[in-house]
């Protein structure tokens, strides 16, 4: 059966990486178009693009698919059985998913119906959510609104988000190996989503990651994690923008102010919340690169007393 792989990011590599090399016929990868990254803004290709090259699967890379009828047009001359989609950025239009005769699957983080949308590692974390997965579903009209064929699930604990990435990316490569037979002989079960237990996760960005010390050690730790290793969480101090990578909520504080730096030694900056204290054991600077705090005051002082805020 020809398959078509739609995805952008890293997320979606292990999918494409066991479809290729478990023999199925993957007749071209989808990908969001090459952007400049990093500080030389150099241009690079997507996760995606850079491994389908590696097995010589051709690569598209439309700028838009919404009323795109070059794009379609290249879609349907390559007869796709099935696409298979992960992270790949867009929603796909009606004509687009009725394509291929076994249907669109996608590959989504979370437990649907639970975190339809952008960023549901993150939310997942920065909720405080115990477990998460990946859920395996047909693609309809509508953000992540299909039937879903399976779930597996994985819990947090004190994983990053980046972590959670990697660990999820290779769950959902599993899952779709396991029902893709299933899938592709069109006897895979289909299991409609509760619109009564339907919740969002909306897209993350840099001022998400504001640390708001009038909340609690563990949501500002939960949001730490959530953010790391993009957007990565902030605080002010001195003016500056500080990157805050790691830390550790503590009971205590007393009557501090939110925000105020209590004490600095090896074991890191701590910090007085609304509820305990957040003691901050990875940070960077501007200009800097991240470092625990251990490293950074053996030629750096940070003052205690002083205020750290958001803006």
């Amino acid at each position: 059966m020809r398959i078509v792989y739609m995805g952008t990011p890293d997320f979606a590599v292990p999918a494409l990486k066991a479809l290729a090399e478990s023999g199925h016929q993957v007749v071209a990868a989808v990908t969001q178009p090459d952007k400049a990254r990093d500080r030389g803004k150099k241009v690079q290709f997507t996760p995606v693009k850079a491994k389908a090259l590696e097995y010589g699967i051709p690569v598209l890379q439309p700028e838009t698919v919404k009323n795109n009828k070059e794009f379609y047009s290249q879609l349907a001359e390559l007869k796709p059985d099935l696409m298979v989609v992960a992270a790949y950025g867009r929603i796909l239009p009606r004509a687009v998913l009725q394509l291929p005769p076994r249907g669109c699957v996608n590959i989504h983080a979370s437990l649907l119906p639970k975190y339809r949308g952008a960023a549901p590692i993150h939310r997942a974390i920065i909720n405080g959510d115990k477990t998460t997965g990946v859920t395996l579903m047909y693609m309809a009209e509508g953000m992540d609104t299909g039937d879903m064929i399976a779930r597996a699930e994985t819990e947090i604990g004190w994983k990053t988000v980046e972590q959670m990435h990697e660990e999820l990316a290779q769950m959902g490569a599993e899952l779709l190996m396991d029902f893709l037979p299933q899938i592709l002989d069109g006897t895979a079960k289909r299991e409609p989503q509760d619109e009564a237990q339907v919740t969002y996760a909306p897209m993350v960005f840099k001022k998400d990651g504001v640390l708001d010390y009038e909340k609690s050690a563990e949501e500002l730790c939960r949001l730490i994690r959530g953010m790391n290793s993009w957007p990565v969480a902030s605080t002010v101090y001195e003016g500056n923008t500080v990157k805050i990578w790691e830390a550790q909520a503590l009971k205590g504080n007393g009557s501090a102010k939110p925000g105020a730096i209590l004490s600095v030694d090896e074991a890191g900056v701590q910090v007085a919340c609304g509820e305990g204290i957040i003691n901050i054991t990875k940070l960077q600077f501007p200009g800097k690169k991240a470092m625990a705090v251990s490293e950074y005051i053996k030629g750096n002082t940070i003052k205690t007393g002083e205020i750290l805020g958001g803006k």
